[in-house]
């Protein structure tokens, strides 16, 4: 390796370069070397916006910028003609540039209104720009106009109109006062989006004689406004309270128009007293919350980027106390054209094929034109290479000098896209861009990219070498990516080496050399851990790395992603951090940084300066009492860790020695405790201190304290009186806990009696026992029962008695009186008289009921069906079954349902369910199909749900744009399974609706479709036509003359002869500009008294929609070349002139839809 290497650090292409056959999306490379003697057709790099409205205080500068070997030359058109910048002494255009500087000083702006193209042409094509459409920003004055004072009720609506003058672009809108103070606006009053301003009902308060309005022209930062208005509300015939109505928009619907991608703005304002709410609902979908937003106090819906989902009907509400009010609006969605591929450059080599494709999508559907070199397609020489398919063009066989730029149109009524695409058709031997002996330097396991960026064409094919020996197959570890990169995708120091790229084509072969070195990653074996450690102590973070040898380490140490503190108390080591004599403000993040020139690895830990707090110390008792005692304490040292609380534990010897249980916590700025203590216990107490750390030592406990016995204070909790047999009570609760007791020789005094039932409580008194179980009771009788405390030295308190029951019992009877209503043919109720409380014997839980379907009424013979069971809780005496089947017989029986089980069932009850609609036809089938006739058979319902009266058959033609024929209809009896139908179309698709019928109605229709069959006479003349030499000659002539007419209409334009727009010319001093329209200002627009005939493929001038003629051509299809373009009411308007240049549009610069009125569709 004695040559010079160039290390690079950095993998990555120089130059991406896709290999295939098809279509390359290759841009020439800006190498001088490589640039020298490689052709490159234009392209547009920086045009300004479509629509472009100046300020006539300013300059106007008209962007068009290109590239191309060699560089370009520009044009322009203005309306259609061509653009002299030479003659016209305030036009400049900037040196080797398209762009024009139109010096406006001195002279009117409108003069160079209009619609502007760039042309960008060199020897091997043409690229052209949009149509950029210059207006000038205008801020007309406000019509004077005389005001009378508005006289208007307490209580009515109002709307106060603003109606500013139309500039453009359009004025801001606001109201103000005399003293330029914007007028409140709330629910009630509000401004519209189109500048009224609206009052929902008015007050005496809004009386005033200044309601101005005001219009701000942004380009020429203007403002402009109304003449005052005077407002009086008089309140001698004040209006009442009413229900809301909508002022704006007005009646129960209307429609909206929204534009794919734009803003949609919906706005409901109404009127009523009092001042209605406004909300909005979607009824086909739910609002798009990220995308909308409310504005104007909820009367204005707005939703952001426009999407085709966003259509369908959006409801506002109008709501006050008295009632509401309801608007629908219809939002329709369309889209200008969008891309959804653009047409891309392509450079190929003689001989190969390539393919443009111009995708887009809009509503209505964009219609698409190409154009070469800015000449329609249809209108350039014919290229048998060529082949025009709607959408794509397909080059095959392309040749040396074949090279040009492509423009796809892409239109509708909303809007269009022009796109540029060159094809360059070039001979280049491979070039290698790569430098020679680039040195790659990569850590092992990490992914490598040895670079190999050539430039030839045909594209050359890399092939790649390993030691000048190996050849590289693109699979596992090696990946050859299209631009001729060679990733390895884990490397290994195995890979290092000398690699070499080669770059071929047919034209010839280029090689470079480069060279891998794979290191060993740099990793820290031992991590720094996290450290809590005591202040004055020591902190020791280790971090042990292992790295590539040949690799200079570097070891940084951090503190909080900082620098370390300058303090002679931090040691840094080989491996190590030291910390001396830690305090608190050494606590943080440490991280260790290893670094090399080609990786890194890091490591952190956080050091924590705490320390648990001392013990409390003399613990001391005081104020003692029969029940309570006072704790004192002094607490420990909290070593730089403020006390939290303190927790007092107590110790009972005499029942649990040796456990310490919680008593009590006290805040950490207290050293009192007033403790309550219970009777007959043996108390030592011990204090803990907490901070944040954690807790301290227990302290010394305190010295014993002994309390007296006493009766209990407290009776056992949860007692509860159930019956687990017929006849038995069991009573239970819950023990008391030996401190509770209070004194020795604890027992329970169970008593118990029957409710509202004269008798004494019994009682017994058990020991060590939580339940005691009464037997002999009657079933299901209510009881109350207490359980007290009761020890050596007395009584608990009086208990509390508790409701319970005796144990439950199945009921002993049915309910009677059942009684079955039939509904319909699906539903039937049931009712029943109630059991008596005395026969539920428990707690009643409700009914049961079983019903089953004996069989069909159309069947003798049962079929029983499953039982089917439905419960009813609760004291019911009524109940639905649901999902019968029509025309049947069913039965049924009820239960009492208590907690203990159920009764005895009902005598069985019979109902009869009536008949409903039939299922569908088993079956319909078509056969024996022919000419002018066919059979149709067909099965009965599988579920007739009745007595069938027979058969409904439907049936219509079916066109081959599937529109439906004329309905017949035919009537069956019930008997009938087939039928034969006639008189019939032949080759006719129909499609039959069948269904079966009882007297409740029609059952579901099951549909069929079938094809009757051709007249082969009528097939035969069809064919025979089109074989017939007359038919084959005529088609030939038409052709010819067609072609002769064209070649004439040629030679004539050549000639310069005159033409109706040659004698407009003539007829004004400048010849290249067109006239204006005086009558309203507008520009851009032509005229002439002669027909206005729609040129081939235009569009058509009623409604300004796009409709696409017999044939695919472009929009302009005569002469040289032609304008269309829409007048604002939609008519196409077209003026031919002489040579002019094509509107094309350079292939990667796609442009963006515009709004409706400005759509230019056509080349210019």
């Amino acid at each position: 390796m004695d040559r010079k290497r160039k290390w690079v650090l950095n993998s990555g292409a120089l130059l991406v370069i896709f290999l295939g056959r098809m279509t390359t999306g290759l841009e020439v490379p800006l190498d001088p070397k490589v640039l020298e003697g490689l052709p490159q057709p234009p392209t547009i790099t920086h045009q300004s916006s479509k629509d472009f409205i100046i300020d006539p205080r300013e300059n106007i500068l008209i962007y068009c910028e290109a590239k191309g070997k060699p560089h370009p030359s520009f044009s322009w058109t203005r309306n259609g003609t061509h653009f002299d910048v030479e003659k016209d002494s305030k036009v400049l255009m900037k040196p080797s540039s398209g762009t024009l500087v139109i010096d406006i000083s001195g002279e009117k702006a409108e003069a160079y209104e209009g619609i502007y193209q760039c042309t960008a042409r060199n020897e091997h094509g043409t690229a052209v720009s949009n149509n950029i459409v210059i207006r000038q920003s205008r801020s007309p004055l406000w019509s004077k106009e005389r005001k009378e004072a508005i006289m208007v009720q307490v209580g009515v609506s109002l709307v106060l109109q603003c109606r500013p003058p139309a500039g453009l672009p359009p004025p801001i809108i606001f109201w103000m006062d005399n003293n330029f103070q914007r007028l409140p606006q709330n629910t009630r009053v509000s401004q519209a989006l189109n500048g009224d301003l609206y009052f929902s009902n008015v007050l005496l308060d809004d009386t005033r004689n200044d309601y101005i309005c005001y219009a701000r022209f942004p380009h020429t930062q203007t403002i402009q406004q109304k003449q005052p208005i005077t407002v009086k509300v008089l309140d001698n015939s004040p209006s009442g309270e009413r229900r809301p109505s909508f002022m704006a928009p007005p009646g129960r619907s209307s429609t909206q128009m929204a534009l794919r991608g734009g803003v949609l703005e919906l706005e409901c304002i109404a009127e009523g007293l009092p001042t209605p709410e406004v909300s909005w609902y979607k009824e086909s979908g739910d609002l798009p919350s990220s995308r909308m937003s409310f504005h104007n106090f909820q009367k204005t819906l707005k939703i952001a980027d426009v999407m085709e989902a966003d259509a369908g009907d959006y409801r506002c509400t109008a709501k006050n106390s008295l009632g509401s009010a309801h608007h629908i609006i219809k939002v329709n969605v369309k889209a200008a054209p969008f891309w959804i591929s653009a047409p891309r450059n392509l450079i190929l080599a003689p001989k190969e094929t390539g393919i443009l494709t111009c995708r887009v999508s809009g509503d209505p559907k964009p219609q698409i034109a190409w154009s070469v070199n800015g000449v329609p397609i249809e209108d350039s020489p014919k290229d048998m290479s060529r082949k025009v398919e709607d959408a794509t063009v397909i080059l095959s066989d392309v040749q040396t000098g074949s090279s040009a730029v492509y423009q796809c149109n892409a239109s509708n009524e909303f809007g269009y896209l022009l796109a540029n695409a060159f094809v360059n058709v070039l001979a280049e031997a491979p070039r290698v861009l790569t430098p020679p002996n680039n040195v790659y330097q990569v850590i092992t396991n990490n992914p490598a990219f040895l670079d190999c960026a050539s430039f030839g064409s045909p594209i050359p094919t890399i092939t790649w070498f390993k030691d000048s020996q190996t050849s590289i197959l693109n699979r596992d570890p090696y990946v050859i990516h299209n631009n001729g990169t060679l990733e390895i995708n884990v490397a290994q120091s195995l890979n290092s080496g000398k690699y070499t790229c080669i770059a071929s084509n047919n034209l010839g072969t280029r090689e470079n050399h480069v060279y891998l070195e794979v290191k060993e990653p740099t990793r820290i074996l031992a991590q720094p851990e996290y450290m809590v450690v005591q202040r004055n102590r020591k902190a020791v973070f280790e971090c042990k790395v292992k790295h590539d040898p040949t690799l200079i380490p570097t070891m940084n140490w951090l503190k909080d992603n900082g620098e370390l503190p300058d303090d002679e108390r931090f040691l840094v080591d080989t491996d190590s951090l030291t910390i001396n004599d830690v305090t608190e403000e050494d606590e943080g993040t440490y991280t260790c940084v290893m670094n090399t020139t080609l990786d890194q690895d890091s490591a952190s830990a956080m050091l924590t300066v705490v320390e648990e707090p001392d013990p409390p110390t003399d613990l001391e008792l005081t104020d003692q009492r029969e029940r309570s005692v006072q704790l004192t304490w002094i607490p420990g040292d909290e070593h730089n860790s403020p006390t939290q609380k303190f927790l007092v534990q107590y110790e009972d010897l005499l029942h649990q020695a040796g456990v310490w249980h919680n008593l009590t916590e006290e805040e950490g700025t207290k050293t009192t405790a007033h403790l309550d203590l219970s009777p007959y216990a043996y108390y030592s107490f011990r204090v803990l201190a907490v901070n944040h750390v954690g807790y301290s030592r227990p302290s010394q406990p305190s010295r014993q304290y002994r309390t007296n016995p006493a009766a209990p204070d407290v009776n056992p909790t949860d007692v509860h009186g159930v019956g687990t047999e017929h006849n038995n009570l069991v009573i239970s609760w819950k023990e008391l806990t030996g401190l509770q007791s209070n004194g020795p020789g604890l027992q329970y005094k169970v008593n118990w009696r029957q409710k509202d039932v004269e008798e004494d409580w019994s009682s017994e008194t058990v020991a060590n026992a939580s339940k005691y179980v009464v037997s002999g009771t009657p079933t299901f009788v209510p009881y109350e029962v207490k359980v007290q405390a009761v020890n050596d030295y007395g009584n608990g308190p009086a208990p509390e008695a508790v409701e319970g029951y005796s144990g439950e019992d199945v009921p002993m009877s049915a309910p009677e009186s059942v009684q079955v209503l039939v509904q319909n043919g699906t539903l039937a109720e049931v009712h029943w008289e109630p059991v008596l409380t005395s026969v539920v014997r428990g707690r009643l839980q409700g009914y049961k009921v079983s019903y089953w379907r004996e069989r069909s009424l159309h069947q003798a013979e049962a079929q029983q069906e499953e039982q089917q069971v439905l419960a009813f809780s609760g004291n019911r005496t009524d109940g639905r079954l649901p999902g019968l089947k029509p025309y049947s017989l069913y039965t049924l029986n009820i239960r009492v349902v208590n907690g203990k089980g159920e009764g005895p069932p009902s005598p069985n009850h019979n109902f009869e369910t009536p008949e409903g609609v039939p299922g569908p036809p088993s079956f319909l089938r078509i056969k024996n199909t022919n000419m002018d006739s066919l059979t149709l058979e067909w099965g009965p319902p599988q579920d007739n749900n009745g007595r069938l009266t027979g058969y409904t058959l439907k049936y219509q033609p079916v066109n081959s744009s599937n529109e439906l024929g004329p309905v017949e209809e035919m009537m069956f009896p019930a008997n009938e399974t087939t039928v034969i139908l006639s008189d019939l179309k032949y080759s006719t698709r129909y499609k039959f609706y069948f269904n079966a019928k009882t007297i409740k109605g029609s059952g579901p229709t099951i549909t069929e479709e079938a094809v009757t069959i051709m007249d082969e006479a009528m097939k035969s003349n069809q064919v025979d036509l089109a074989t017939q030499g007359w038919f084959i000659g005529l088609m030939c002539a038409i052709a010819l003359l067609i072609l002769v007419l064209l070649i004439i209409c040629f030679i004539k334009r050549n000639k310069g002869g005159k033409y109706p727009v040659k004698e407009k010319e003539d007829a004004h001093h400048d010849p290249e500009i067109q006239p204006m329209k005086d009558d309203d200002g507008t520009f851009g627009e032509y005229s002439d008294t002669e027909d206005h005939k729609p040129l081939k493929g235009s569009r058509t001038p009623s409604n300004g929609t796009v409709k696409r003629d017999d044939s695919d051509d472009s929009l302009v299809d005569y002469g040289e070349g032609g304008d269309g373009q829409f007048n604002e009411d939609g008519s196409f308007i077209g003026q031919y002139s002489g040579k002019k240049e094509k509107d094309t549009h350079e292939g990667n610069e796609s442009s963006e839809a515009p709004s409706p009125v400005n759509a230019m569709n056509s080349f210019v």
